[in-house]
């Protein structure tokens, strides 16, 4: 399941928020994936994650797989787009 999401938080993508994000991707047994650009990162790793430079208007795509991909897909938009 891929889906594109627009990012609307108050503040750049920073280590903290980013850590949260892993750990929400770390709760699915689907594989997750942020696509941007011409970059592919497992959003369950700290360091790809850091290295996509996330702020507040980028469009990512999430790319999940697995049994519980729809969740995995849903409430990680919910996560990007909390105002």
């Amino acid at each position: 399941m891929k889906k594109n999401v627009v990012i609307h938080m108050s503040n750049s993508m920073e280590a903290t928020p980013i850590a949260h994000l892993v750990q929400l991707a770390n709760q699915f047994e689907s594989k997750v994936y942020f696509e941007m650009d011409t970059k592919k990162v497992n959003a369950k790793s700290i360091m790809g994650m850091m290295s996509l430079v996330l702020s507040s208007g980028d469009t990512i795509t999430i790319d999940a797989e697995g049994d519980d991909e729809e969740n995995a897909v849903l409430e990680i938009e919910k996560f990007l787009t909390a105002v």
